[in-house]
């Protein structure tokens, strides 16, 4: 499964995973979000949590991975080095370089599901 992320000039893609969490989140696509900036990550809450089966803590944890963030109901879009924890879901990985998600600032984000 693809999902297409669009905000301030930039619109890349990522490739989901073939979890339970990662399925429930593209069929609720196409949303609108805002997306902001936390730490070393990109957040965007959801309006309702994800269903939970796929917990970490995960191996290959890598700059451009989408997570879910159990304790707060958001995305996190890693754009520097993090370690997996129980409280996260990786969801997919963003396909090509991570540039968009250096991005500084709030701005209204649009996810669709392309497959």
């Amino acid at each position: 499964m693809k999902a297409r992320f669009i905000f301030a000039d930039h619109d890349f893609t990522v490739t989901l995973n073939d979890n339970p969490s990662a399925r429930d989140f593209a069929s609720r696509l196409p949303l609108d979000l805002t997306f902001s900036d936390f730490s070393n990550e990109k957040i965007a809450y959801l309006p309702r949590k994800l269903h939970l089966e796929a917990r970490g803590p995960f191996p290959n944890e890598a700059a451009g991975d989408l997570c879910y963030y159990i304790p707060w109901g958001n995305l996190a879009f890693f754009h520097g080095d993090y370690i997996s924890t129980r409280d996260l879901i990786r969801l997919g990985r963003i396909d090509g370089g991570i540039e968009p998600l250096l991005t500084r600032g709030e701005f209204p984000l649009r996810i669709e599901r392309l497959s």
